[in-house]
């Protein structure tokens, strides 16, 4: 029996440690130049791993990191830790009922992303050459598991981009995470069923029948009746008054670990039980915003970093880049998954002025292609080359979507957005909660000449803000709905100066609440109204005159000087 001493511990802490400074510093800097912190994270891997510190000083390197199982196994077991809890919170972070809603455009695109990137990846490489396989007999599993990988994109990082160019919480961001939620479930779910193909030790069909069938049973129950269990479960949280958000991450910890344990007898990986177990916690209405994100927080800031700079340590990257697969795989990614999401919103008719945007959002690999190619590289599906491979074009692929994002944004014919304002759209609220709120606001819009009855509009606002809240920090809500019969874009401004509940992610009463009405067939519109109210809300000597007016006359002014100058394309 192996005990741990006191050695053990302290290099175990130095290794910490330094992962985490050099992790967290590095991100940091990333995360300023608008770069994804994955970038810094797997190249703090890199330098203190075999690829840079391991050739410039080997003998520090081994102090450090020494070839001692027990102190291995040590910083493995937190790096797991950190793959779990990155699947957990991945699914926490997704919305499947509002992507379920919409399941009609959503699912069109969802499928045809996925079809189309797996048969633009598999047929090419069947004909490989060979050297490249870890298993010539498993030459189709191999293409079959490329195929696989380049369907998932990389949600998390689409989020951040769209939450940086001020469109998440648009209709278009709406309709782009939904249908990126629901390829990241189906693409999971192949993956996990190919590994569990590999993991079998002979191909028998019966006991892949029985994987698939009690996969889809699995998921089916967690999607369905699970989601209600785990919404009744958080709710009895709270009713009891047990301590916050504490008790809420304990629950929800454990029901990653109990849905993990499930997959793993199934005959399919520990994180697709992580991950449905994330949605079903995401779905709860009773679990506040607050608490999703020290949820978030906690997993990004501890154990996100020491998992990816992991990966950067486990192999020598400089011997095994191959330029060539570097740039297959980063090729046929990237416009699999783009010409994929392309056709699919194309069939469903989707405005044309969207679809280069929503095409473009589904490029990225990211973290999640990468988390697939570090449990292939460890179940021997792939060798350390293609793996190398699949980083880089996952980071790749990452890195250019911002830029390519923000170019297709801006081709627009230019309007100012003070022409959609009005003083005579400027109410002070008293009132308690947030639908008491949108109904005022619509129903003075619908005082206005030629406007669509008060109820109607109140109907639209009200169901549009119940799928996903509207709330930004700082004490501001934007809800906003396109309508039937309006013929152009208005924004009615409340001021509460109390506060209303609107279950913002910082906890804060709402003060200042913009609501934008647009017409039902013009979405872009929409879009960049929401984007220039978010752009002059980063202001934050704006931002507090416009939450502490003297009257509506002064906001009035204010919004003048605010927005007078502010174009939208």
């Amino acid at each position: 029996m192996h005990y741990l001493n006191e050695q053990n511990i302290f290099i175990f802490l130095v290794q910490i440690s330094l992962l985490w400074i050099f992790a967290r510093g590095m991100g940091e800097l990333f995360r300023r130049w608008k770069q994804p912190t994955i970038t810094a994270e797997i190249l703090t891997g890199i330098l203190l791993g075999p690829t840079i510190l391991g050739r410039l000083s080997p003998s520090v390197y081994k102090w450090i990191f020494p070839h001692d199982l027990i102190q291995h196994n040590m910083l493995e077991t937190v790096a797991w830790f950190g793959i779990l809890f990155f699947l957990l919170k991945t699914g926490l972070e997704m919305d499947f009922s509002s992507a379920w809603r919409q399941k009609g455009h959503a699912v069109v695109i969802s499928a045809s992303d996925v079809t189309i990137p797996m048969l633009i990846a598999f047929i090419p490489t069947l004909f490989i050459e060979s050297h490249y396989l870890s298993d010539e007999s498993h030459k189709y599993l191999f293409s079959l598991f490329i195929a696989t990988i380049m369907t998932i994109s990389a949600l998390p990082v689409t989020a951040r981009v769209l939450q940086d160019l001020n469109i998440y919480k648009t209709d278009l961001g709406f309709l782009i995470m939904g249908a990126l939620s629901l390829n990241d479930i189906i693409g999971w779910a192949v993956f996990t069923l190919v590994l569990g193909i590999v993991t079998q030790s002979s191909f028998n069909l019966m006991n892949i029948g029985i994987v698939l069938g009690a996969t889809v049973l699995f998921t089916w129950f967690c999607l369905t009746l699970g989601r209600y269990l785990t919404n009744s479960a958080i709710s009895l949280i709270q009713k009891i008054r047990m301590p916050e958000p504490g008790s809420s991450l304990t629950f929800i910890c454990l029901l990653g670990c109990i849905c993990g344990a499930i997959t793993v007898k199934i005959g399919i990986h520990a994180l697709f039980g992580f991950f449905i177990a994330g949605i079903m916690a995401g779905e709860s209405q009773a679990l506040s915003e607050k608490t999703r994100n020290v949820i978030s927080q906690m997993v990004n800031s501890i154990f996100i970093p020491l998992f990816f700079a992991s990966i950067g340590m486990k192999i020598d990257f400089l011997s095994n880049i191959d330029w060539f697969l570097i740039a297959f795989i980063t090729i046929i990614g990237i416009f699999g998954r783009y010409l994929g999401a392309w056709i699919g919103v194309t069939l469903t008719n989707h405005p044309r002025v969207n679809r280069s945007v929503i095409s473009i959002a589904h490029i990225p690999g990211g973290e999640m292609q990468i988390v697939v190619g570090i449990l292939a590289l460890e179940y021997g599906l792939i060798k350390e080359s293609v793996f190398v491979a699949i980083v880089f074009g996952a980071i790749l692929s990452s890195v250019i979507l911002g830029p390519w994002m923000s170019i297709a944004l801006k081709k627009r014919k230019k309007v100012n957005v003070l022409e959609f304002f009005d003083r005579r759209l400027i109410k002070v609220l008293n009132v308690p909660e947030r639908n008491t709120a949108i109904r005022e606001l619509c129903t003075l819009i619908s005082e206005g000449d030629n406007m669509p009855d008060a109820e109607l509009l109140y109907s639209a606002a009200a169901s549009r803000e119940s799928i996903i809240g509207t709330a930004l920090e700082e004490g501001i809500a934007i809800p906003h709905a396109r309508i039937e019969g309006l013929r152009y874009p208005v924004i009615a401004v409340g001021n509460s100066p109390g506060g209303i509940e609107w279950n913002a992610p910082d906890g804060k009463p709402t003060k200042l609440v913009f609501l934008i009405l647009t017409p039902q067939d013009d979405e872009w519109i929409q879009l960049q109204i929401l984007r220039t109210i978010a752009l002059v809300l980063k202001d934050e000597r704006m931002r507090h005159r416009l939450l502490n007016p003297a009257g509506n006359q002064a906001l009035w002014d204010i919004l003048r000087e605010a927005f007078g100058s502010r174009f939208i394309e």
